[in-house]
């Protein structure tokens, strides 16, 4: 399961020492209203106490979506080693942290969000965290008031692009891969609407001419047809608190996010192979998956009584690439 790190574990619990679990759980029950009607962080983050609770509640699935994420960029592109990093609609920071985990590398960082309370509170959480993330550059303004950030290798905007309104969040894409100088990735919300902004965010990058390395093996138009929509889930443990926040009693979450990671044309990449699209169904005649493919969707079956290719495909989840040796 992806955990958050050590650090930012233990500056989230300072930022709680003495403050009302309860107060920030009818905050962030509040907060998780205007989102499901639609509405923006805006209205509803207003001060310390209303981005603490969105933290407690959010930032870990938030960073755990976004190190599987990175982790896929970092198998389809091994040799990219960014140093500069933009984190547009920085929020919390939780995907600066995840970022720093996947490339220790990461030298600077850029957090650009409209939001004080968030980058006050990002600030707080990293100054034991990460070097790249103790002194980042930051930017306060929204993502549709034109370019105002620095070029970078790595450009990540993770469930930023549900804040802006649709009509401009291809203009926005089209700005960040303007800035951006290897990889761009995107994450969402695995919901049919979040799905629907890296849709419209996967044609404006094909159509500038990005490369698409994750999770599309190709970059012809996309198979899926409603009500199917393409989406991925990872598993992160719940603290005493993270329950609290959710009134929950499982001491795990199953986060589901929508994704797209972009390349500029000269950073090196593993050859695309299709994508588990769906959790496999075991049977005792084997195991059945739904794949993505060149030519688009295909079903494919590992049959029980192939036990080299059997043993290869129980190891295979929701989300991996095809294994071209394990067909």
């Amino acid at each position: 399961m992806n955990e958050l790190p050590a650090a930012l574990r233990a500056a989230l619990a300072r930022e709680l020492e003495g403050v009302s679990r309860k107060d920030l759980a009818v905050r962030a029950a509040r907060t998780s209203e205007a989102y499901r009607a639609g509405k923006g962080s805006a209205g509803v983050i207003q001060g310390r106490e209303d981005v603490l609770a969105y933290a407690l509640a959010r930032l870990p699935a938030t960073y755990a979506a976004c190190a599987a994420v990175f982790a896929e960029a970092a198998r389809m592109a091994p040799g990219f080693a960014p140093k500069r990093l933009l984190d547009a609609g920085s929020g919390t920071g939780a995907a600066s942290w995840a970022a720093a985990q996947a490339w220790p590398r990461l030298a600077s960082a850029t957090w650009l969000d409209a939001s004080a309370p968030f980058l006050d509170l990002a600030q707080r959480l990293a100054v034991a965290g990460p070097a790249a993330l103790r002194a980042p550059e930051v930017l306060r303004g929204d993502l549709t008031s034109g370019r105002g950030w620095p070029n970078t290798d790595l450009v990540v905007a993770s469930y930023a692009l549900a804040e802006i309104p649709a009509a401009a969040q291809a203009g926005v894409v089209g700005a960040l891969w303007a800035g951006c100088e290897g990889l761009l990735a995107l994450v969402e919300p695995g919901t049919p609407a979040g799905f629907q902004r890296i849709l419209t965010a996967r044609q404006a990058l094909i159509s500038a001419g990005a490369d698409l390395l994750a999770p599309c093996p190709h970059a012809e138009a996309c198979p899926l047809a409603s009500p199917d929509w393409c989406h991925f889930a990872v598993r992160l443990p719940r603290s005493r608190d993270h329950l609290m926040m959710k009134g929950a009693e499982v001491p795990f979450e199953d986060e589901k996010f929508a994704y797209l990671i972009a390349a500029r044309p000269g950073v090196a990449a593993a050859p695309r192979s299709p994508r588990v699209l769906a959790p496999p169904r075991a049977s005792k005649g084997g195991i059945a998956f739904k794949l993505c493919g060149p030519e688009g969707l295909e079903a494919r079956t590992v049959a029980r009584r192939d036990k080299p290719a059997h043993a290869r495909a129980r190891r295979l989840g929701w989300g991996d690439a095809w294994p071209p040796d394990a067909t």
